[in-house]
């Protein structure tokens, strides 16, 4: 007899008394970093998700790149959720949903966003993703984007660096070089958390965009910078015109919190946007 439970197992041999064995799934749960839930960085994250789908005509793909909790004091960052004078007015619903599910029931669960509907027009990958399984994980995110879309890795620190090679421990807190090229590939635009390293923050920034208009192709990078991370969005050519539009947006909506860049192949600044 074969039973078969769905999600991160693998099949192992149980024995009974009478000496009768049968292959069955265990599931293996790990505790996930629900420990950055809510913190500043996801307000702003969660903010940029909403607009970039809104109104429904942008299909939003999230690959969570899950990691195991690694008990560290990660995602402390929620005092603004004590200041709705100076934070709610960026995006009152989200707000209120975080400040409610994090202050008030005391809950850090990325799940709770799934299921609130907070980003129009997304769906999840919610799968966990270890040093070992990053193949099969990325094989089966491929299956499941059955059209071009807005994909958007949140890893846990952002691209490849050359000091952890891929399976390396510590591997899976990173989105490499080949596998973003792949998805670009595909016909995805693409949307990647990353935080920022030890170098002054506008060098890395445009050294990070050419890396995006080299490796991929790309003939257009956005990036939207906050005080701790920035997010890149590197889109199809045919969409450009589409989420500039949604970048002026951002701008609009979230001022200094959200400041957004632009950047193209050539050598200097023209306008607000630089041209590389």
């Amino acid at each position: 007899m074969v039973f078969q439970l769905w999600s991160f197992g693998r099949r192992i041999p149980i024995f009974y008394p009478a000496g009768k064995s049968a292959n069955i799934t265990i599931i293996i749960h790990h505790p996930v970093k629900n420990q950055y839930f809510g913190d500043i960085n996801d307000y702003r994250k969660y903010g940029l998700l909403r607009i970039l789908g809104a109104g429904k005509r942008n299909k939003i793909a999230v690959c969570w790149m899950l990691t195991a909790d690694d008990s560290r004091g990660d995602g402390k960052f929620t005092g603004y959720l004590d200041n709705p004078n100076s934070w709610r007015s960026f995006d009152p619903e989200l707000f209120d949903f975080l400040r409610n599910t994090v202050i008030k029931k005391r809950q850090r669960d990325i799940a709770s966003v799934e299921q609130a509907g907070l980003v129009p027009s997304a769906t999840f990958y919610s799968l966990l993703l270890t040093d070992e399984n990053r193949s099969k994980y990325f094989q089966r995110l491929d299956k499941q984007l059955r059209r071009p879309c807005l994909l958007f890795f949140d890893p846990d620190n952002g691209m490849e660096v050359q000091s952890i090679p891929r399976g390396r421990r510590g591997s899976n807190k990173y989105l490499y070089w080949h596998e973003a090229v792949h998805f670009f590939s595909n016909g995805h635009s693409l949307l990647i958390y990353q935080h920022y390293p030890r170098m002054e923050r506008e060098r890395f920034t445009i050294l990070r965009a050419a890396d995006f208009i080299k490796k991929m192709g790309a003939a257009t990078v956005y990036s939207f910078k906050t005080p701790k991370v920035v997010f890149f969005l590197v889109p199809q050519q045919r969409h450009e015109e589409f989420y500039r539009s949604i970048v002026e947006k951002v701008d609009r909506v979230w001022g200094g919190e959200l400041v957004p860049g632009e950047y193209h192949t050539s050598h200097k600044r023209m306008n607000g946007k630089y041209i590389l």
